[in-house]
């Protein structure tokens, strides 16, 4: 009797995480971030597992990241300036800070 129960806990949890990674890769695509970085390799800004790597151990990580996202800037990763997205919201620099920090997968 337990074993379905668990199992379907199981199967709602791996659908879940899947979702909210597919939904941050929408997020990344819809605000063109994928324009210049990629998971694995630098493109014109840097990959996002290099980013990861720059902000581990970083108190607060996922609020600098997201903070970073929204203003845009310059000189952090090289002379190509990030322009600030348009149209990203709090919640949307949030979910992408997140999911940079946790792999871009």
């Amino acid at each position: 009797m337990k074993l379905p129960i668990l199992m379907a806990l199981a199967l709602l949890a791996i659908q879940f995480s899947m979702g909210s990674a597919w939904a941050s890769t929408e997020i990344a695509k819809k605000n063109a971030c994928m324009s210049c970085h990629n998971n694995e390799r630098k493109l014109v800004g840097p990959a996002f597992k290099d980013v990861a790597k720059r902000y581990a151990g970083v108190p607060d990580a996922p609020k600098k990241l997201a903070l970073s996202i929204k203003a845009g800037g310059a000189g952090k990763w090289g002379p190509v300036p990030m322009p600030p997205p348009t149209s990203l919201s709090d919640a949307d620099a949030n979910k992408l800070a997140v999911w940079i920090l946790e792999g871009a997968k």
